[in-house]
């Protein structure tokens, strides 16, 4: 099954062409520059090096949050109309999964934190169980604090908030990765591919944690 995978979560964007469980390429851009400037040159760019076609793809996988909201819309926008163009599937893949999953085999419980920005953090905690890592909180967007007081054991921070925990049980990795690898997202999607759990292009929505400014903003006119 060959794959895209976009991932848009955070600044540090990425795409990967999987065919299959094996990476035929895989893109990083983590310069100030929007998505919406490169995430399409870098898709053409990707199945240019491969020798694919668009419609030599046989399904998407993309990071829907927590993460970056216009950068979330963006990535979503793009596979969507890909989809919809195509005909073909799309698997929806949790960021902080995609985040924690590139630490197999980890022997200590892997917390992926994302800045997300006004005094929070998005965060999560999962345990490798000798096949996969499997989540053990909801997905949090919470003070960093809070977060600190919530560990009560060794843990592998990974993510660009993971510096911001003062905590004596989590030992951020470096260097720090803003957010998930593309390639890590094209194979959990895969595997979500491969099961048929596939999402429609028009009911995939993001993953948001808390409200975005311009829904805040909406919600104060209403107010008033």
């Amino acid at each position: 099954m060959r794959v895209l995978a976009v991932d848009t979560s955070t600044m540090a964007g990425g795409v990967a062409l999987l065919d299959g469980s094996r990476v035929i390429g895989e893109s990083l851009v983590d310069v100030r520059t929007t998505h919406s400037e490169r995430l399409m040159v870098a898709v053409d760019r990707a199945l240019s090096d491969a020798g694919w076609a668009p419609e030599n793809l046989d399904g998407f996988a993309v990071t829907i949050g927590p993460g970056s909201f216009t950068g979330l819309r963006i990535g979503l926008a793009a596979v969507k109309g890909l989809a919809l163009a195509l005909g073909r599937p799309i698997a929806a893949v949790p960021t902080l999964d995609a985040m924690a999953a590139g630490l197999p085999w980890a022997m200590r419980p892997v917390c992926p934190v994302l800045d997300a920005r006004k005094g929070e953090v998005y965060a999560c905690l999962y345990r490798w169980d000798g096949l996969i890592m499997r989540r053990e909180w909801e997905y949090l967007a919470l003070a960093p604090d809070a977060l600190a007081a919530r560990l009560t054991e060794p843990v592998i921070g990974v993510g660009d908030g993971a510096a911001l925990i003062a905590s004596s049980w989590m030992t951020p990795t470096e260097p720090v990765r803003r957010g998930p690898s593309a390639a890590v997202v094209g194979w959990l999607g895969h595997e979500r591919l491969r099961r048929g759990e596939t999402v429609d292009a028009t009911t995939l929505v993001p993953l948001y944690l808390r409200p975005s400014e311009a829904e805040l903003k909406r919600r104060a006119v209403v107010l008033h």
